[in-house]
């Protein structure tokens, strides 16, 4: 930081002597229109005019000098809270990187803000978080990521929470609204997907609203239908596809996408890849609280088969 500092004051420091040139070429062509016993009227005039000149570029070098400053801490902070809070994602302080993050609800910065809706939706997920404090969570967390797409539209990360937050929501608003919503989820999905090809999550989370909408019940795709000229629809061998490439971008990168596999074989009826793929949901390594629910989820299914 010393560094930055001192290159930034450096121009400050030999601006000044700059000065030299201009006021030498002032005082010139002052001398060409000095008159008879004009010249101490001139000589007061030109002291004034050199010292306002001076000071106001002092003035101006020092605002340019501490907004520079402050630019680049601000800078810093953002790039400082960013590294931790990825240290606590990574260690599984849900709770913990929620309080570093609320801290920062205001920011300006799209990589904090989706983060944040992350961390909020997270916390939400928590089996000790009571129902009034999950459905707050779940609509802040809304909130962080609409507003982390408004600051940066090219943020894949941005609009995949996006999507997942407006899921969410849409469990407390009704199955019209969640359908109306599913169009909107599924554009986000996409777009997360078109900025970054390699993101597995953004592509397993479309093999999911493929899956949820290929299992849909009977009435839900009656209300569908009377809603929508053309209401969404998808197939199991389409959210097949998407889980399997989700697992080619990133190999074993998420306890439920092997679920979602073998739940998914299950449905097609193929009990041989369903075993296998449920075998490894089950073996996978319980980092967080998912994990272990996925753990459970596989079991049960295992022992169904």
């Amino acid at each position: 930081m010393a560094a930055v500092v001192v290159a930034l004051a450096r121009p400050l420091r030999c601006r000044p002597a700059r000065l030299g040139p201009l006021l030498k070429g002032a005082a010139g062509a002052a001398r060409s229109r000095r008159g008879p016993g004009g010249s101490e009227v001139l000589k007061a005039s030109l002291k004034r005019g050199v010292a306002l000149s001076t000071g106001s570029f002092l003035v101006y070098e020092g605002f340019r000098l501490i907004s520079g400053l402050a630019e680049v801490h601000a800078s810093f902070k953002v790039a400082e809270v960013i590294e931790q809070a990825d240290y606590l994602y990574g260690s599984g302080e849900t709770e913990k990187l929620y309080r570093l993050l609320v801290q920062h609800k205001n920011s300006e910065d799209a990589e904090v803000l989706w983060r944040l809706a992350r961390a909020s939706r997270d916390l939400a997920q928590l089996s000790s978080t009571s129902a009034e404090e999950k459905r707050q969570l779940v609509y802040d967390a809304l909130e962080y990521a609409k507003k982390a797409l408004e600051k940066n539209e090219s943020n894949f990360a941005a609009h995949k929470w996006y999507a997942i937050c407006i899921s969410d929501v849409g469990d407390y608003e009704g199955i019209k609204v969640k359908i109306a919503n599913a169009f909107v989820i599924k554009e986000h999905f996409q777009r997360a997907i078109d900025l970054n090809p390699k993101d597995a999550t953004s592509i397993h989370l479309m093999g999911i609203w493929c899956y949820s909408f290929a299992e849909m019940p009977w009435y839900q795709r009656k209300i569908a239908a009377m809603l929508f000229a053309t209401p969404p629809t998808s197939t199991y061998q389409e959210a097949l596809r998407y889980f399997h490439m989700a697992e080619e971008a990133d190999p074993n990168f998420y306890s439920k996408n092997l679920l979602f596999l073998g739940k998914t074989y299950l449905k097609l009826n193929n009990k041989k890849l369903a075993l296998l793929w449920l075998s490894k949901a089950k073996e996978y390594p319980a980092h967080t609280e998912e994990d272990k629910q996925v753990q459970k989820e596989a079991l049960e299914l295992l022992n169904s088969i």
